[in-house]
């Protein structure tokens, strides 16, 4: 390999920051930091034929092998130079592109795919960006991390710093962070602050410790972070050959998935790893519509709300990667969208039922998939990607309430019976009779 010169851009006023520098946002004018990275000298065939011996020999060799991450196995194109020892990673990424029948059915999408970034070690596609970021703080001999949350985030982030030896700090919203999420922030050890106020208040807190105590900013405005988040489009890429899908739809909540994904696009391009890019489609929760209704405008203003939905992992009013979000969805003629509540549960639930499973905010993609299919922006001869951000456990509560709900349209109610054969034979004839007749 020949040594390629990193450097952190200001993606507002184009001030260069060397890459070893803290800061996670530019000193003069306080815009959004982008990791620009020189391009490896491979290109093309010789650049898939080098991602895909690594693959090749992870699967065959101990996970000590560094091959075996996800992540680290695109290392060219995520952060070269940083030597092993300073990796931090839990073999993060290898999640599986799915299909099932059931759900490409209900979206009216037949070739719809599935790709499940909740099968990463905590659960959600939070850890593809948590090993760079904290690599990086480990790189730079940060002394704390931190992280504003609603609960993927802090999850990620206190499980990955206790391998690198760092104290987590994690700011969340008082009483609006799902259980699962919680209860895993608390296990492994994270410094747990519960904020009254919302997410952005979350948010702007952790921007001020970072600039006045000098901890290290582990969020989604960290550029290595959407370093690592790059490499869930460079693997489903690598599932499908390197043939590109004609959709990538996911759920959008601070914008950080939605910028990352346009960097791995560009990446590709421009390294020759695909000949055609697919279109992007973000999906909003429509109590969490920002961007979706600057999307309607143009983009000729940003919009802030105040977020209510049950998707919380996207219940985000103000997304901290606008700017960014908004370059993805120019460069890749995409589109933004915003669905309901009762669209996502809906969604969730069919693909619960096929045995995937997913937290609520994943199953916009797949709402949203099948919103763009009726509407004609999908064709039905379209290949799709949707991301599944999360994990199903992550909101056990939302699950549970739902299938409570016998008037829910996928509600699996719980019934109660007595202690007697004989209940349990009625049940099963039902069951038998039910499955019988689909």
């Amino acid at each position: 390999m020949t040594e390629r010169r990193n450097l952190l851009r200001c993606e507002s006023c184009g001030t260069e920051l060397d890459e070893l520098d803290p800061r996670t946002s530019c000193p003069k004018c306080g815009g959004l930091l982008s990791l620009e990275i020189g391009m490896p000298s491979e290109r093309g065939a010789a650049l898939r034929a080098l991602f895909d011996d690594r693959l090749s020999v992870a699967a065959r060799a101990e996970r000590s092998d560094i091959g075996a991450s996800g992540v680290w196995r695109f290392r060219e194109l995520v952060l070269p130079h940083i030597a092993d020892k300073n990796l931090v990673t839990q073999w993060e990424g290898n999640t599986p592109l799915l299909w099932r029948e059931s759900v490409a059915h209900w979206a009216s999408v037949p070739e719809l795919l599935l790709k499940h970034e909740g099968h990463n070690p905590t659960g959600s596609f939070k850890d593809r960006g948590m090993t760079v970021a904290v690599s990086q703080a480990v790189r730079i001999g940060a002394s704390a991390v931190s992280c504003a949350s609603t609960g993927n985030t802090s999850a990620s982030l206190a499980a990955y710093a206790p391998l690198a030896g760092i104290p987590a700090i994690v700011l969340v919203p008082a009483g609006q962070v799902a259980l699962g999420k919680l209860a895993q922030t608390l296990a492994y050890g994270a410094r747990t602050l519960m904020v009254r106020g919302d997410f952005d208040d979350c948010l702007r807190l952790a921007r001020e410790s970072s600039e006045r105590l000098g901890v290290y900013l582990a969020n989604s405005i960290n550029p290595f972070r959407i370093a690592g988040q790059t490499t869930i489009v460079l693997e489903l890429l690598q599932q499908l050959g390197w043939h590109a899908p004609d959709w990538i739809v996911l759920p959008a909540g601070n914008l950080g998935n939605t910028a990352a994904f346009g960097a791995a696009l560009r990446m590709a391009s421009a390294t020759g790893l695909i000949d055609s890019s697919p279109r992007l489609a973000a999906v909003q929760a429509e109590g969490a519509a920002p961007f979706a209704r600057s999307f309607r405008s143009g983009f000729a203003e940003r919009n802030a709300v105040r977020a209510e939905t049950v998707a919380t992992a996207i219940k985000i009013g103000d997304p901290a990667s606008y700017e960014r979000g908004v370059r993805a969805i120019r460069e890749t003629d995409g589109v933004v969208i915003e669905v309901s509540d009762a669209e996502i549960l809906e969604a969730k639930a069919v693909i619960d039922a096929s045995g995937v499973g997913c937290e609520p905010a994943s199953a916009a993609s797949v709402a949203g998939a099948r919103r763009l299919a009726k509407d004609g922006t999908i064709s039905r001869g379209d290949r799709v990607v949707a991301v599944l951000t999360g994990h199903i456990l992550k909101d056990p509560g939302i699950l549970l309430d739902y299938h409570k709900d016998a008037g829910r349209p996928m509600a699996n109610t719980p019934i109660e019976i007595d202690a007697e054969i004989s209940a349990v034979e009625r049940v099963l004839k039902d069951a038998v009779s039910t499955s019988a007749s689909r």
